[in-house]
């Protein structure tokens, strides 16, 4: 599986406050920031997965709903999530 605990517990460590702390904004969003590059990849050769297009459609209003949340809640914290995570906004 390409998202095993290992991964998860990485990208929790390096976004999050700690590698256990699975509820921060940041360490969620980088999660399904992840999944997205994923789920892309995998439409990129499989084009008529639509199941999987509506997966990646529904990651992505759940990453945009957190980072909404996190823009009205602390501003500097989601500038930085941005800036490190390579998004546009």
């Amino acid at each position: 599986m390409y998202l095993s605990t290992e991964v998860k517990s990485e990208i929790f460590a390096k976004h999050g406050k700690s590698a256990t702390d699975t509820g921060s904004a940041e360490g969620q969003i980088a999660l399904f920031t992840y999944r997205i590059k994923h789920l892309t990849e995998h439409l990129k050769k499989n084009h008529k997965d639509f199941n999987t297009e509506r997966s990646l459609v529904l990651l992505v209003g759940k990453r945009k709903a957190l980072l909404n949340y996190l823009k009205k809640k602390d501003i500097t914290r989601y500038r930085a999530i941005i800036a490190e995570l390579g998004l546009r906004k």
